[in-house]
Order: structure tokens, then sequence, then C-alpha cells
């Protein structure tokens, strides 16, 4: 592969375009052209199932899509029919839409650990909800998150423990600790440290390895002991761990949970869910005073929430998280023979659960390289695979894993030419990719 041989001109100046008008270029960092090899950032014009096309006409397979919410494939039939027959009916009201009740009613079905649900249209507002709701119904100002997993919310709790905390004043920062994952004990001094004080532990129930032994459990154990709240975000496992999420695999039930990503397909759609003691908090029915839960104008559209009940009712009545592991575990067996087969079985690793696959790129002596992963994304996209990930969709064939596996083969042919000569900025073709949370642009 020439770094010269792969052009992307209508999508460079679109890029431009967007940067002049929309700070970053994209609505989510994650999506930014900084993370992707130098003038080789898609800007997509259309998608059907796993497939997307750029504004050069130029066709991928994707992963990832919609930074993990478009599970079921781009256009997914079901959903947009769902869509479709409630736009037709009006979005938005001044009184409740039965939809809401059908939503509501669908997922404390599928998630039947949950008592109650409030949906919302993004993951921040629902787990920054949950911290409210903690504080509230405890009394505490403290809350304690999973420092190995990498974001939680854009509100000042979260945004002020990354290097991308401008703008939180520091005693906001300080309300904030964080605990070790996996480690009971070390969860057990914080709490003992600070007895009395912590609202909730928030965390991922899995995300790359699978929770060791009494893990959750033990946490469950701690959150009663020490009279704080356990909350689950379920952003990335909810539905693709099992239909009810991480919890309904693991079998340990948290007082609240967040849901988001998967469960609308790409339609904006999140959810608070958990115990009715703490939910009713935000609700009327209760003489205690009164917690602002989620109060959001768009949170009842209907036309997500009907989105929403045809992608659950998908998920369950048609085994999709069955079939996402089965496509994610064809997937890694096929990129780590192709890695292995070109000498760079050790240097481009393919690690997490089947359905949520990442991979890694390291260098001469196995440490991260962004400039690897500047080569390697290069060769996929030469290759005609969109892949920041190899988070898999259900509309995926196998024809499509195949031809995956073919530009894996030939992006890791081109690594291990680069890790002979010891430096890959030949074949960079400009500045390499950069990770998301830096100090400065």
């Amino acid at each position: 592969m020439d770094t010269g041989e792969f052009h992307l001109p209508r999508s460079r100046a679109a890029n431009e375009r967007l940067h002049s008008l929309i700070p970053g270029g994209a609505h989510t960092y994650a999506k930014g052209d900084d993370q992707y090899p130098e003038h080789l950032a898609p800007v997509i014009s259309h998608g059907r199932g796993a497939h997307v096309w750029d504004v050069d006409g130029n066709r991928y397979v994707e992963y990832g899509s919609g930074l993990r919410s478009v599970s079921l494939g781009h256009a997914h039939p079901r959903v947009t029919e769902a869509v479709r027959r409630e736009i037709d009916r009006g979005a938005n009201f001044v009184r409740p839409s039965v939809v809401e009740l059908e939503a509501a009613e669908c997922f404390l079905a599928t998630v039947p650990t949950a008592e109650m649900v409030k949906f919302a249209k993004n993951g921040s507002d629902a787990t920054t909800a949950a911290v409210r709701l903690a504080r509230a119904v405890t009394g505490r100002p403290r809350v304690a998150l999973c420092a190995d997993q990498p974001f939680f919310s854009v509100d000042d709790w979260f945004i002020g423990t990354t290097p991308m905390s401008a703008g939180i004043p520091g005693p906001t920062n300080e309300l904030t600790v964080t605990f070790p994952y996996g480690d009971l004990a070390a969860t057990e001094e914080l709490l003992t440290r600070y007895e009395g004080e912590v609202a909730c532990l928030i965390l991922e129930a899995a995300t790359q390895t699978e929770p060791p032994a009494g893990y959750l459990e033990g946490l469950r154990a701690l959150a009663d002991k020490h009279g704080c709240v356990l909350v689950f975000d379920e952003m990335i496992t909810g539905l693709r761990w099992s239909e009810a999420g991480a919890q309904g695999l693991y079998g340990v039930v948290p007082d609240l949970s967040t849901f988001g990503k998967a469960l609308g397909n790409g339609f904006a759609v999140s959810a608070l869910a958990g115990r009715r003691e703490l939910m009713e908090r935000g609700g009327l029915r209760h003489s205690e005073e009164r917690v602002f839960l989620l109060s959001t104008t768009h949170g009842a559209e209907t036309h997500s929430l009907a989105a929403a009940t045809a992608v659950l009712r998908t998920y369950v009545e048609e085994g999709v998280t069955a079939r996402l592991h089965a496509l994610g575990e064809r997937l890694a067996a096929g990129v780590r023979e192709a890695a292995s087969a070109m000498g760079v079985g050790d240097h481009v690793v393919v690690r997490g659960r089947a359905s949520n696959l990442v991979f890694a790129t390291l260098d001469e002596r196995g440490r991260p390289s962004q400039e690897y992963r500047t080569l390697f994304l290069r060769g996929l996209l030469a290759g005609g695979v969109l892949a920041p990930s190899f988070v898999v969709s259900s509309a995926l064939d196998e024809a499509d894993i195949e031809h995956t596996v073919d530009a894996v083969a030939q992006a890791c042919a081109v690594y291990r030419k680069a890790l002979d000569a010891g430096d890959p900025t030949p074949w960079l073709g400009g500045r390499p990719v950069k990770p998301v949370f830096r100090r400065r642009a």
C-alpha cells in the first residue's frame, strides 16, 4: 500500500467546512477527524445494513456504527417502520403519549431487574440523573467512579477528572473520587476513608475483561454495608451483553442503571432505570424533598421511543445478542489468523467481549502506539473497512467478515514492513491519530 494511493478529496473539503462551522468538526469528539489518518476521515453520505458510503462514493464495511449505537445495522426495516408510523402521528405533545407507556412497559419487561424507568435523549443526562438521585437519597456529596473506564458523562462531576477539565471548578473535582476495577479491598478502603460521604459507586459492570469471580457481588455487598447507591452504566453492555444488559447476564442487581447506545439503533434515546424506592423520589408519589430527576422536552419524542420499543422486541424475538457474539467470534478469529500469518500477531491484538471487540496496535517493544494505529487504520480504509473498533452489528454477513479479514491482512503486511524498518513514519501519510482526551488540541 503506497501512502499516496488512497484519497478522499470531497471528504477533505467537507471536513474543512465542518471545522469552520462546528467546534471540532463533529458533534462527538470520538468522531473527530483527529481520530483518523490525516486527510482520510470519510464524511458519510448514507448507510444501509453494515455498509456506509462516503461523499467520495466509496463503500465501507462499518464497525462501531454510531459509536456502538447502531447494533442492528443502518435503516433496519423494523425500526424505520416503527419510526415512520409515529412521525405521521405527531412527535411531541403537552401531555404524555401512550407511546411512553408502551416503551416503558417493553423496557421493564426486557430488563426485569428494574422497577421503574425514565427516558432521555443521551447517556450523559441519564448518568448525571443517577448521580443526583444518589446524592439526594443518601444526603452525601461524593461520587466514586471506576478509574479504569474511559467515559461516563459530559457533565462536570466526570469531565473534571479527565485531561479536558478546562472550565470545571476545582471544588467540583474534589467531590469525585475513584476506585480501581476488580479490587474490592481498595474500594472498601476508599469507602472507609470517606465513611458517610460517598453517595454512589458508578461503573460499567464489564468492558474489555470479564469481572473477576465474586467481584460484582462484592461491590453489591460493599454498597449495602456502607449505605451508598450502586449504579451500573449499561450504555455499552446494555443489549450487547444480554437483552437485559450486564445485570441480566451476571445476576447482580444495581440500585440504578443507565442505558443508551444500542437502545435506539441510532435514534436518540437513553434511559435511567432502577428500584422503585429510589426512582420515585424523582416523581410525585412521596412525601420527601423533591428531586429534579430528568425533565426533558424531547425525552418523550414519540418516534425515538417507538424505535426503542422496536429494538427491544427485535433483540428478544430474533436473538440478536447471540448473533452479535457469533459474528464477533468469527471476526476475532479471522483477524487473529490474518495478523499471525503476516507476522504481527503480537502487535495487532483483538480484545474484549465478542459483541464489543476493540483492537490494540503495539510497537516493536509491545507498547500501545498511535503511529501504528494510524498505519493500520489507513490500510483498513484503503481496503474498504471503516473500523475505529471491531464492534459488530447484526447486519454483517459472512462476505463482510471475509472482506474485513482480507483488508486486515493487507494492512498487516504493511505493519510488518514498518516493524522491520523500526519506523512506521514512511507509511503514515501525515500526522498520527490522537487520543480523544488530551489537554491541548
